[in-house]
């Protein structure tokens, strides 16, 4: 009877923490519980009969993930949440950056602390980032392209036809890619259906696709796709960084950096 007990409990707490974070991983929960591996497959393949989740690679998502109800965060509580991960990750990606490139940052706070760790050198980036565009604006030496269009303001940033149409005639080294959810089963993908047609565009133009985003994104899907992780060249997260990302970097094969 205890080991019932303890397994409903768990069960709960999966559930409770499914619909707090929009997505679990086997080997996370695995961890805090203190079982194994396949006892916490069981528990989701339970949850997931029950209608509470859906199997994903590596773990599970709240259904209502997936139904693309999962909120987006308010842009002043992205700026401060992960703060110091974000810096780390920035100033990462900020070494890819060689003189004579020409880069495009995608909007997001990560991107705008790549955009601060950016050295003043002869350089060319592309943005659609009203932040990104503030960071860089001191820094004379960085040649700075703007893709105009409607500003959003829920993150700051321009979106539409016309932020589409300028990057046509644009073929650019690098593209730092800004991440809402990243799960190796659903790919990359955005709360906002513009902003996905712009990132696929962009995607579209680079040489080489650098997601940038802390390990918080991991496991979670947002209702718009934006490419499948085998799109990406190189991934740039922290040391929280799960097991079966650092699997999937090696099987999928693209470079995994940790700041």
């Amino acid at each position: 009877m205890a080991i019932t007990r303890d397994t409903s409990q768990r069960r709960l707490q999966i559930r409770e923490l499914v619909h707090q974070q929009g997505s679990v991983q086997v080997a996370a929960l695995a961890h805090r519980f203190g079982v194994s591996l396949q006892t916490v497959r069981k528990d989701l393949r339970y949850l997931a009969a029950c209608g509470i989740m859906t199997r994903a690679y590596g773990g599970a998502i709240d259904n209502n993930a997936i139904g693309g109800t999962l909120s987006e965060p308010a842009y002043e509580s992205k700026r401060v949440i992960h703060l110091e991960d974000k810096r780390r990750i920035g100033k990462r990606a900020a070494q890819l950056v060689e003189s004579g490139n020409t880069i495009v940052i995608d909007s997001g706070t990560t991107g705008i602390q790549l955009a601060e760790a950016l050295p003043n050198i002869d350089i060319t980036v592309v943005t659609n980032d009203f932040g990104v565009l503030s960071a860089l604006a001191p820094k004379p030496n960085i040649h700075i392209i703007v893709l105009g269009g409607e500003l959003r303001r829920k993150n700051m940033a321009f979106y539409g036809g016309l932020t589409v149409d300028a990057l046509d005639a644009i073929q650019v080294d690098k593209l730092f890619l800004g991440v809402d959810g990243f799960d190796l089963e659903r790919g990359i993908t955005t709360h906002y259906e513009p902003e996905a047609v712009l990132n696929r565009k962009m995607v579209e133009a680079a040489r080489k696709v650098i997601a940038i985003t802390d390990s918080s994104k991991f496991g979670k899907v947002c209702l718009h796709r934006i490419v499948p992780i085998t799109s990406l060249n190189t991934l740039i997260s922290d040391a929280e960084t799960p097991d079966d990302v650092r699997q999937a970097s090696r099987h999928l094969g693209f470079e995994l950096l940790l700041a």
